[in-house]
């Protein structure tokens, strides 16, 4: 009998949805790295993307509904190059039991 030899690597995406399914304590440590480095070149985009991950790993369908909004226009809010509304980001975060903190950045001394 033959056991099923797993594949050598896969995609960076398919890796981060596959640990937020495992853990899904992840997600808050994940988004807040992820938004604190959002006023980084590109970090925008990454911020949009670790959401997504986020929406992924908890079935784009369910967090939709729970959010209030279509599937589709999910996927757009939390596409690439999209700019979702506040209203949007706070409604997805909400649907993925998460909320959105604001704290001062650490001062050096």
């Amino acid at each position: 009998m033959k056991t099923a030899k797993p594949p050598a690597s896969r995609p960076h995406d398919v890796a981060v949805v596959d640990l937020l399914k495992e853990d899904p304590e992840f997600a808050s440590v994940y988004l807040a790295a992820a938004l604190e480095e959002s006023g980084q070149p590109g970090g925008q985009q990454a911020l949009l993307s670790a959401l997504r991950h986020v929406a992924e790993a908890q079935g784009m369908a369910a967090v939709a509904q729970r959010a209030g909004m279509p599937r589709e226009s999910l996927y757009r809010a939390l596409s690439v190059n999209s700019n979702p509304t506040i209203k949007t980001l706070l409604a997805v975060l909400g649907a993925a039991g998460l909320q959105l903190s604001v704290t001062r950045p650490h001062q050096a001394a």
